[in-house]
């Protein structure tokens, strides 16, 4: 990893994503807020339906008969749910058991069998680990005797999240992406669960994630490439790099704002596309 040397760019996006949201945690308790809705078309007959894909990613948002999921790419789906469907839990190599809909948290990372008509998709069957469902579930209640420490630590770096300035940058890593795409590279990932190692080593570290693009294409274009490249950082680190989710700022997208190189070349736009995470400590507690 690579520390920074440049903080000014940095700071304004800190000062954004603590004046919108501090860290996911309170990302996720607004996500379940009643309010929210997920988007779908009314669901058809059985009957009309044949075999769908199988989605696997992470709860993002649930409403009624519908979630939503999002993959590790950043593309989400909404699935209907009904009576008919199957909630799993796996307890081991071969064991599970069986749960209700109310087991299914934001945040849970799931395995999706579906039906399709169209572009409906109804779940016949979601599963998912029982030690996810746990971190779930602790991170939803905030109660936790496992998290009692961390929650702790958290408590104290989001009290102080009003003034940015009170952060240390500690690094930044970098991982690129193709023209137009918002998948990682087998490298990349590698890089990802190598920062995510190197912060859990610093007492009280939290991760901002941000997303840019180079300056090809239209501007609405690139402001959506770049939050779903974010969004595929964001669940790799939590998906496989086991990074804790209450431990995550908000991510951001920056579509082409603050150029690490110049637009002009082939090699400056590939630096272009890129994402940062960036590892921050809260200065009051840095060194501790």
């Amino acid at each position: 990893m690579n520390t920074i040397s440049r903080t000014a760019g940095l700071a304004l996006l800190l000062s954004t994503a603590a004046l919108t949201h501090s860290v996911s945690a309170l990302a996720q308790e607004a996500s379940q807020d009643p309010n929210i809705i997920v988007e779908g078309e009314a669901l058809p007959e059985m009957a009309e339906m044949v075999k769908g894909p199988e989605i696997k990613g992470i709860i993002t948002a649930r409403k009624g008969d519908k979630m939503k999921v999002t993959a590790e790419d950043g593309t989400s789906s909404v699935i209907f749910l009904n009576d008919a469907t199957t909630v799993k839990a796996s307890t081991g190599l071969f064991g599970s058991k069986k749960l209700g809909m109310t087991n299914l948290l934001n945040g849970l990372p799931v395995t999706v069998k579906t039906m399709q008509s169209g572009t409906n998709l109804l779940a016949t069957q979601i599963t998912f680990k029982n030690g996810d469902f746990k971190t779930a579930n602790m991170i939803r209640n905030g109660t936790a005797q496992g998290f009692a420490e961390q929650t702790a630590a958290t408590e104290g770096l989001r009290s102080r999240m009003g003034d940015i300035d009170n952060y240390n940058v500690k690094a930044t890593t970098n991982v690129y992406f193709d023209t137009g795409k918002a998948q990682l590279s087998p490298q990349a990932r590698s890089e990802l669960c190598q920062a995510a190692s190197s912060a859990e080593a610093m007492d009280n570290a939290l991760l901002l994630v941000v997303g840019y693009t180079d300056s090809d294409g239209p501007e609405e274009y690139n402001q959506t490439l770049s939050e779903k490249r974010a969004a595929s950082v964001i669940n790799y680190l939590q998906q496989q790099c086991r990074w804790k989710p209450y431990r995550m700022l908000t991510p951001t997208g920056m579509a082409e704002s603050d150029p690490a190189a110049d637009n002009y070349t082939p090699e400056g736009k590939a630096q272009n596309r890129r994402v940062a995470v960036n590892v921050l400590v809260s200065k009051a507690i840095d060194g501790f």
